[in-house]
């Protein structure tokens, strides 16, 4: 099928409402565009030049957590929590009470990432991971009620207080299994021959328009696209999410789907996809090259301000890069050293202008790796 020839579905008439039942996927995808053609060019090298920076850099899986938590803030940001990755960083204990919640949302997103990557090495991207990464991202948390890791069994809707004064009413639910089952084959298929960023974009919008369990779809639907690029091998390492750029053009984003159910418009969906991987790689790849400027910048300084660079020190520094924001015991625990001594690199570091004090406190202070931090802000 022709991309600009696809049919996105069709309503059927429910008890009051409407829902949208949307066509199946799992088929062949002809590319008759040459403009997206032009900008899936252009995604594919930069992904390349992304896996480059991931080969080379020493110990990049340090980094790639920061990666994590920034996307974790992001796309929950987009379902309106308001915690920064500077919080998501700090303790529960430390966090504000009126934002306890948020950080547990952000951090459940954080542990749902981390495992659904490890379970990539047993199971393919199927419906079954979705479902058990749903379950670990809906644990304890707003929406913790509402089927966590079962697929829907009522109606849910977009937008609006009702379904009535909603502004897009998903599939209804005795739908849903068979939905995701055509939309596992798709990804799984290897006989229909889509480009792998044109086959998620694609997905990725018949999973939202599915929208198979009762909360946390979006989350899941962006988890979907870096899943999806990790287990085909497009990516090396889990380095890029899309929800930093949905989250600056979240109207926009919304509007692309919509215009691809109401006007069968999936060309422009693809093209705003392709520039948000782009712009999200072209970020990575700036991000990783400030991380080595900086990395040789605070070496020659503790080589410098230090007289000479002692083991505890590079150890100190070690930690910081893995866990950037801090407190005395944190370091006592890592490094198993007396108080005195961890006050006496805390000190150091804050000399060095390397760590900054984050809560104005003299008691129970925290420290944040202000410079590391601030370059996925």
């Amino acid at each position: 099928m022709k991309i600009t020839e696809f049919i996105s579905g069709f309503w059927v008439q429910q008890y009051q409402y409407k829902s949208f039942s949307p066509s199946k996927i799992n088929h062949s995808w002809l590319l008759d565009d040459e403009q997206l053609c032009l900008l899936l060019s252009k995604a594919d090298k930069l992904i390349g030049e992304l896996n480059a920076f991931s080969v080379l850099i020493p110990d990049v899986d340090i980094f790639i957590k920061m990666h994590i938590y920034k996307e974790a803030t992001e796309s929950s940001r987009i379902e309106g929590t308001q915690t920064n990755i500077e919080e998501a960083l700090q303790k529960i204990q430390d966090i504000a009470p009126e934002k306890k919640e948020d950080w547990h949302e952000v951090s459940n997103y954080v542990k749902a990432m981390n495992t659904a990557i490890q379970d990539l090495q047993q199971i393919p991207l199927c419906a079954r991971l979705l479902r058990k990464t749903h379950q670990t991202l809906m644990q304890n948390v707003r929406g913790e009620n509402k089927q966590p890791g079962d697929f829907r069994t009522s109606q849910n809707w977009i937008g609006g207080v009702t379904l009535n004064d909603s502004v897009f009413v998903p599939p209804h639910f005795l739908e849903v299994s068979e939905l995701m089952s055509d939309l596992e084959q798709f990804l799984q298929n290897k006989n229909i021959f889509v480009p792998d960023l044109i086959k998620v974009a694609i997905a990725h919008y018949q999973f939202e328009t599915i929208h198979p369990f009762c909360d946390g779809n979006g989350r899941i639907g962006r988890l979907l696209i870096t899943l999806y690029l990790v287990s085909e091998g497009i990516l090396c390492k889990p380095t890029l999410y899309l929800s930093s750029f949905f989250a600056k053009h979240k109207h926009l984003y919304y509007d692309k789907l919509m215009m691809v159910r109401h006007n069968n418009d999936m060309l422009q969906w693809l093209n705003f996809f392709l520039q948000g991987v782009i712009y999200t790689t072209e970020n990575s790849i700036n991000i990783f090259k400030k991380i080595i400027i900086l990395k040789t910048n605070i070496e020659k300084d503790i080589l410098t301000q230090s007289g000479k660079n002692t083991r505890l020190t590079n150890l100190f520094m070690n930690m910081l890069w893995k866990q950037p924001v801090i407190d005395t015991s944190d370091i006592i625990l890592e490094l198993n050293i007396g108080k005195s001594t961890a006050i006496r690199l805390i000190n150091n570091f804050l000399k060095m202008k390397i760590l900054k004090e984050i809560t104005g406190y003299k008691r129970n202070r925290v420290f944040v790796f202000d410079d590391y931090v601030k370059l996925f802000l």
